[in-house]
């Protein structure tokens, strides 16, 4: 009897196909059955849901890796039917998405209406209860108090007997966000229920009782602990304590286990209080589980505390009477040189396999946000650099390494990283983030698609060397351990040596590299304030700024001791340009265009060189950061980025053909802000980081 012939794999792949439709289309069948969905039904429907979207994804999975040469016979028009494959599981995946999402709707339009049956029953058996008692006499009532009270300490001993010891010494957490079941064993519930915890398990995932005695799975980052006012005499320090270590284990490898009693704590918590959208996302489907609200983002919107504008203001010493890492050098006649213990050139090279988002999404911003970081706090600004990527590899982000010309700064991958910081852990956290909008309900947010932490000091206090270096990408947030960006290509890898080294090659990945500093570069570096990280393409006006900063404050001043307000109006509003990358480039271009006009004599005058700088920052940059015929910065938004850029492009043409911009302000068609204070003085006492104001 002869062996049946093997099936081509695109051939097993379409009756596989065909199968899964089937499901689907049997699926759609049973839930428009009218009347007939009860809860458990309805359950049992949004399981095999979520069972049939991953039976899809990996035919998905498995269809993009099948190419011609793994036929066994010819196959005629074989692109054309991948893609009509491709089609096909695209349709079932929406079908299954918009069928959860009915469904999901639907129970907690049910859980809505029975909590409101509920409350309607108790209050309608209160007003009988409240009857009765007024009816009772005296006596009655007194009896049936003595029974109420035999009850309560006959359910009290009962509760007591059949606690088990985890029971008896649960804690009550309060819930941040609603969490919906993902899996068997997993339970449900709002923002704001209060659940006991029964067993902390080390994976995150603790078993908790809710108020109805319903027991089961929930994930630990949705959780607060509650602060009982009993509780908060005996146990707060210890539970405290407890929470913040348990907190911080789940933070950058590597790191030291420290609390987490900074301020920006409360970003961290704004963003957690955000996953309903997140978790919306993830069950339609849309984005990888491994996805979170941006961490950094959510610090960002805080304030100016982690803003660029904010370090490259001048330290106060702790006495306040003087400037910690701004002095003046009397021989060299300049400020001085200001060592410090991190100082070094970070190139992002690329990022790879990073997951894409679905079509319910559209992606305005493909970015790497990076900071220095303990493992427990941020401890610099937070800077931005924008990706850059091409239809054909939408996997693959680049980065314009050594930018030049028109390019914006916004995009260069070369950053300058300067830290005086004394932790042991201190190292550099990259968060790889998408700004986007979604499709059906218009609203915008900030995701992680994943996040890494390289240490810059080994275990002995040695700096680690400069090279170019892999990372592989973690996903949740930084504050999670254990997470995968995309747990369909699961890093935990069964095999032979080489397939784990084919797992490894899909896993997300960032490439950067540490380059060491040749003298000119370590002496530029060392003008700038002692924490700050920035882009490499505008270093040298943020040296123009601190060196005029030292001239006003530490040379000109009349008296040290004076804290009157300096009239300076470039003081006063260059940090603002850190805020607005297309204004600090206007600025850039127009130096390198002023710059090349000068003599050599003229470019080794330092001082010659800050009056230019005066000249070309009032005719460029000053007009514009206060007219109002540009439009207000905003981030990811391509419309209002392009218009920008095409008002800023016409002022510096004309201050081109002008010769300045003395007659584009005083034009009747320039209309600016109504003349502030603010635009001419510095107050160094104010803005100052460490000062009392």
């Amino acid at each position: 009897m002869l062996a049946r012939r093997p099936r081509d794999p695109l051939q097993a792949l379409r009756r596989r196909s065909q199968e899964l439709k089937q499901q689907v289309d049997s699926l759609l069948s049973e839930s428009q059955l009218k009347g007939a969905l009860e809860p458990s039904k309805r359950r049992d429907i949004y399981q095999r849901c979520i069972q049939l979207k991953q039976a899809i994804d990996e035919n998905k999975n498995t269809l993009q890796k099948l190419s011609k040469a793994d036929e066994l016979s010819p196959v005629g028009s074989y692109n054309q039917r991948k893609e009509e494959e491709h089609s096909l599981l695209d349709k079932l995946t929406l079908q299954l998405q918009e069928l959860a999402v009915t469904i999901s709707k639907e129970s907690r339009t049910e859980i809505g209406a029975l909590t409101e049956r509920e409350e309607d029953d108790s209050s309608e058996e209160e007003e009988e209860e409240e009857e009765e008692e007024e009816e009772e006499e005296e006596e009655e009532s007194g009896e049936s108090g003595e029974e109420e009270e035999e009850e309560s300490e006959e359910e009290e001993g009962e509760k007591q007997e059949n606690e088990s010891p985890k029971q008896a010494t649960s804690k009550e957490y309060i819930a941040v966000g609603d969490f919906t079941a993902q899996q068997v064993g997993d339970l449900a519930f709002k923002k704001g229920e209060v659940l006991h915890i029964i067993e902390e398990k080390p994976d995150g995932w603790w078993v908790a009782r809710n108020a109805s005695g319903n027991e089961g799975l929930v994930p630990r980052t949705y959780l607060e602990p509650c602060n009982n006012e009993e509780e908060e005499e005996q146990e707060s320090s210890e539970e405290g304590s407890e929470a913040d270590v348990e907190a911080v284990e789940e933070t950058a490898a590597g790191a030291e286990v420290k609390q987490r009693t900074d301020s920006h704590w409360t970003a961290v918590r704004k963003a957690i209080s955000e996953i309903n959208t997140v978790d919306v996302l993830t069950t339609m489907g849309a984005i990888p589980s491994g996805f979170r609200p941006s961490t950094l983002s959510q610090l960002l919107e805080e304030g100016n505390q982690f803003r660029a504008s904010y370090f490259l203001q001048p330290e106060l010493t702790p006495s306040q009477l003087a400037f910690k890492d701004l002095m003046w050098d009397a021989k060299a006649g300049t400020i001085k040189s200001m060592p410090s213990r991190v100082s070094l050139i970070l190139t992002l090279w690329s990022c790879k396999m990073i997951p894409l988002p679905g079509t319910s999404i559209q992606v305005l911003s493909r970015h790497v946000r990076l900071c220095l970081f303990d493992g427990s706090k941020v401890l610099s600004n937070i800077h931005t650099v924008r990706a850059t990527w091409q239809p054909k590899k939408p996997k693959t982000w680049t980065f314009s390494p050594q930018v030049t010309g028109i390019l914006p700064c916004l995009l260069d991958g070369d950053c300058f990283i300067r830290s005086n910081a004394p932790s042991p852990d201190i190292g550099i956290l990259f968060e790889l983030g998408i700004s986007y909008i979604r499709n059906s309900t218009g609203e915008r947010g900030e995701l992680s698609c994943g996040w890494v932490f390289l240490k810059l000091f080994d275990a002995n206090g040695v700096p680690i060397p400069a090279k170019t270096y892999e990372l592989f990408l973690n996903g949740g947030t930084p504050y999670e351990k254990g997470v995968e960006v995309d747990p369909s290509v699961s890093r935990r890898a069964h095999g032979g040596v080489f397939h784990q080294m084919m797992i490894m090659r899909r896993q997300p990945q960032l490439l950067v590299k540490l380059r060491s500093l040749n003298t000119r570069s370590r002496n530029i570096l060392s003008l700038l304030p002692e924490t700050l990280i920035g882009s490499m393409c505008s270093i040298h006006l943020l040296v123009f700024y601190r060196q005029i900063l030292g001239d006003v404050l530490l040379k000109d001043r009349m008296s040290l001791q004076s804290a009157e307000l300096i009239s300076h109006p470039m003081l006063a509003t260059f940090p603002k340009l850190l805020e607005q990358p297309d204004v600090m480039d206007a600025l850039r271009s127009s130096w390198a265009e002023k710059e090349s006009t000068f003599k050599r004599s003229e470019k080794r005058d330092k001082e010659f060189l800050k009056a230019m700088f005066l000249l070309v920052y009032h005719d460029c940059a000053f007009p514009l950061l206060h007219s109002t015929l540009l439009l207000p910065f905003k981030w990811a938004e391509e419309e209002t980025e392009a218009a920008r850029w095409r008002f800023i492009a016409d002022f510096l043409k004309q201050n081109q053909e002008n010769e300045g911009a003395l007659q584009g302000l005083l034009s009747p068609a320039g209309v600016h802000e109504p003349f502030d204070l603010s635009e001419q003085t510095y107050d160094f006492l104010s803005e100052a980081r460490g000062s009392v104001a």
